[in-house]
């Protein structure tokens, strides 16, 4: 038996319009001539003579936020408390049990953009797929907006969950989930459209403050759904980035195949 593993997650990059400008990467690179010349430091006297075609190692220099690229958000990322007033877990205190499990995925890339997924819609959809949730199944929604990836409309894109149908999940005991999307509510500028024509505070990233309720973790910015061969019968391994008391932590997801 072989095994086929897809990569769940997007390519961190420098500069790519995809998030609010503040959050936007930045990566400088430092080749092999820069690194021959940083050896010195560490090597007195250390001249291009003495380096493999007169080059070093090559460095990066990285900034960014714990929620760019591909991450996995902590309860504490929604709120300090959980599970009625428990303290929120940090990303550092994720139990790696919830981290690799049987995956499935659920299809919504028909959606249109800001559209909210309902509890109905994800119920029907398992019974589509012919699958019952068990507890710690990691759900992976797809809406279809890594498309868009690298583009401005990526913060735009896409269907998103509500705070009901992110409830449905967490009451058959997932404490796991992700979308292919920048948010797994829907995208914020519909969020606040709404807000502002109805004035009704319940629309506010209704899908992470469900996490107040019930604490679990969502990934954001996955890729690649689309190429899963069929929506169960797979492992997910999603194991984050430990960063002491932080929201989130980056995270190279991969849903792996037995054929």
């Amino acid at each position: 038996m072989s095994v086929r593993i897809i990569d769940l997650s997007i390519t961190l990059e420098s500069g790519l319009p995809s998030d609010p400008e503040p959050m936007i990467p930045e990566i400088e690179y430092m080749d092999h001539a820069a690194g021959a010349q940083g050896m010195q430091a560490y090597f007195p006297g250390v001249g291009p003579q003495d380096l493999p075609g007169g080059l070093g190692w090559a460095v990066e220099r990285v900034s960014l936020t714990t929620h760019s690229g591909t991450h996995l958000d902590a309860p504490y990322h929604y709120h300090p408390t959980q599970d009625g007033g428990q303290p929120a877990l940090t990303i550092d205190q994720i139990p790696l049990e919830w981290c690799y499990a049987d995956g499935v995925l659920l299809d919504f890339a028909h959606k249109a953009d800001g559209e909210g997924i309902s509890a109905a819609e994800v119920a029907a959809e398992l019974e589509r797929i012919d699958y019952e949730l068990k507890p710690l199944d990691i759900v992976l929604i797809r809406v279809g907006a890594d498309k868009a990836w690298g583009k401005p409309e990526y913060l735009v894109s896409g269907a998103g969950m509500t705070r009901e149908s992110t409830l449905y999940l967490l009451e058959r005991g997932v404490k796991v989930v992700g979308i292919d999307a920048w948010s797994w509510d829907r995208p914020l500028p519909f969020l606040a459209k709404e807000f502002q024509e109805t004035g009704d505070a319940s629309v506010i990233w209704e899908a992470h403050f469900a996490g107040i309720e019930r604490g679990y973790c969502h990934m954001e910015k996955l890729a690649n759904l689309g190429a899963l061969p069929r929506p169960h019968g797979f492992k997910v391994a999603c194991f984050p980035v430990k960063i002491k008391d932080a929201s989130a932590g980056w995270v190279r997801p991969v849903a792996i195949f037995d054929e």
